[in-house]
């Protein structure tokens, strides 16, 4: 059941994808939708479609100066911010290990430190909401066992994943609600340079259903699908085992 109604709700990563699909499903339910994306083309396109209830406001999480505008921009459009989404993320895979730092540096900035500069941004906006504020960040399945070639990413999830479980343990006695979302494949552009198989992959709108489900009932950790949630869960405390037996066949790696 939804229950995220007349709420003002900042989304980045909104112009494709999940992001696209959380931002639909929620102005269709009755939200106000702050909705950014480096595409200014793709966003005009989605806020056409619902006049009014979605205020589009186009930058790049990676780069520090465009968010130090967006801070200025957001007070604009509103005063306050009920929930913020971080959905904007990339991929990048090490597929020799060259060890560049650049890729590195390139997954980070976007998937952890974009977070970062956005909640820093939000922040003081989130403390103005008349309801019990809400920051989601989108997180990776992929975080729950070591896979090849997903050095980088992995670790930008990672690096996500610890921070919002340390700023859960600072904010336990605070009124600012956290959750934790941790999908699995998602038919996305981003998976779409993928060329090895991917089990059980949801539609967008499907995986938005789903988050926004758990996100109306406040929860902390989102993890899904179950059917393959749960046997990473368990091959990451058998690492062992999964270096031993599954790793060597998806690995690309086999001399120095």
């Amino acid at each position: 059941m939804n229950n995220i109604k007349g709420r003002c709700i900042w989304i980045t990563g909104a112009s494709s994808g999940l992001g696209k699909a959380l931002t639909i499903q929620l102005v269709e339910a009755g939200n106000f939708v702050i909705a950014s994306a480096r595409s200014k083309a793709a966003l005009s396109d989605l806020a056409k479609q619902y006049p009014g209830k979605i205020k589009i406001l186009p930058l790049d999480v990676s780069r520090a100066l465009d968010l130090k505008k967006t801070a200025a921009e957001i007070r604009e459009i509103s005063d306050y911010l009920d929930m913020v989404i971080c959905a904007a993320g990339i991929c990048e895979y090490e597929d020799n290990l060259s060890f560049n730092p650049d890729m590195y540096e390139r997954t980070l900035d976007v998937n952890f430190l974009g977070v970062i500069r956005c909640l820093n941004i939000a922040l003081p906006l989130l403390k103005k909401s008349q309801l019990r504020p809400h920051f989601v960040a989108i997180s990776s399945l992929s975080t729950c066992v070591g896979f090849p070639r997903a050095e980088a990413y992995g670790s930008s999830k990672a690096a996500l994943n610890y921070f919002m479980q340390s700023l859960r343990a600072d904010l336990s006695k605070i009124a600012l609600d956290l959750s934790l979302v941790r999908p699995g494949f998602i038919a996305t552009n981003l998976v779409a340079q993928n060329d090895f198989a991917m089990p059980f992959m949801m539609a967008p709108e499907v995986a938005a259903e789903r988050i926004i489900k758990k996100l109306s009932a406040r929860k902390f950790l989102i993890d899904f699908p179950r059917r393959l949630s749960w046997p990473l869960r368990a091959w990451g405390f058998f690492f062992s085992s999964w270096c031993k037996w599954v790793a060597p066949k998806l690995t690309r790696i086999h001399q120095w």
